[in-house]
């Protein structure tokens, strides 16, 4: 997808203040001298087998990409893709009902949508938000000496492939779907409001991919302490037994050249890194005096979040990830 959006023509239109050029999770434009628009969409076919759930997840996903810029979500449309022939309507209405109840939680308010006939279940929403124009928060302008926060636990696409290979238990099962149907809200709020300067929320590029397009985009390197790294229960146990996504090893093909590793890791350690995640934390780069003010209004407002790294002066290895 990066080598084609690589071919499409930059748009020049004064009012795009975000645009494709750098990765960023969502569009932002200009509406007036304060305002902006925030913009993105997002759909997949269903992680978990529960179609209520996978409303849920599939709409928080969606949500996320205006929390990482520092937006408030407005409106969302629907976008469908149902096989009406083969299963019954009331599995489309059970995930319609899991995504509007989502977007309701963030204050959003359902609009419309479309759908379409196709062989497999696909769900997700556009989502349209507001946000300061003078309070964009990209994911480029990490500085060197910024702290870097995670907001959730990792390990979300090995879960789901275990429960694909009935390999997962009930409780590890339903802690990856409580965290992926949790909105970003909170992190999203602390951050615009103690100035954080860059931050990008933790999808399917893995933490690695995502790590990279801040501190590529920044100008800088980031430096990873892997034993200060959330990990979802089950997830380093599964990784282990190859419960593995597809887009970890695509995640790897993609940057593996860029990131310098301890050798001390194991096969799966590493897997944990790339793995592709659904509605992921914000990975939050952040001064360390912010950085303290952060993790503690974030605990008084019972959001756990974790010190992962820290940024560092542009090095030959984009990302070091060591113990």
């Amino acid at each position: 997808m990066v080598e084609v959006l690589k071919n499409l023509p930059a748009e020049s239109n004064p009012n795009l203040l975000v645009g494709f050029e750098t990765s960023d999770d969502a569009g932002v434009y200009r509406i007036n001298e304060r305002q902006a628009l925030v913009q993105t969409v997002d759909f997949f076919p269903p992680i978990v087998d529960d179609p209520y759930h996978f409303g849920r997840i599939a709409a928080a996903n969606a949500l996320s990409d205006i929390y990482a810029m520092g937006g408030t979500p407005l409106t969302a449309l629907n976008i469908v893709a149902f096989p009406s022939a083969t299963m019954p309507p009331e599995i489309l209405a059970r995930i319609l009902q899991g995504g509007s109840e989502k977007v309701r939680e963030a204050g959003a308010v359902i609009v419309g949508g479309h759908s379409i006939k196709d062989k497999e279940i696909k769900y997700g929403i556009a989502v349209t938000g507001i946000i300061d124009c003078d309070k964009i928060i990209r994911n480029v302008g990490a500085q060197i000496g910024d702290h870097l926060y995670l907001t959730k636990p990792l390990g979300t696409g090995i879960v789901s492939t275990a429960l694909k290979h009935n390999a997962a238990s009930t409780d590890d099962v339903a802690t990856a779907i409580a965290m992926m149907a949790t909105l970003n809200t909170i992190a999203s709020e602390l951050m615009v409001h103690l100035g954080a300067h860059a931050a990008t929320d933790i999808t399917g590029y893995g933490l690695l991919g995502h790590a990279y397009e801040m501190a590529s985009g920044s100008g800088v390197s980031l430096k990873i302490d892997y034993n200060r790294l959330p990990l979802l229960p089950g997830a380093l146990k599964y990784a282990t037994e190859g419960h593995l996504t597809g887009g970890a090893g695509a995640n790897r093909e993609y940057i593996s050249d860029k990131v310098e590793l301890s050798e001390q890791f194991t096969a799966s350690e590493v897997e944990i890194l790339y793995d592709a995640q659904t509605s992921g934390g914000l990975l939050i780069a952040i001064s360390p005096q912010a950085g303290m003010q952060f993790v503690e209004q974030a605990k008084q407002r019972g959001l756990e979040v974790w010190h992962i790294g820290v940024v560092v002066k542009q090095d030959k290895s984009t990302i070091i990830v060591g113990r």
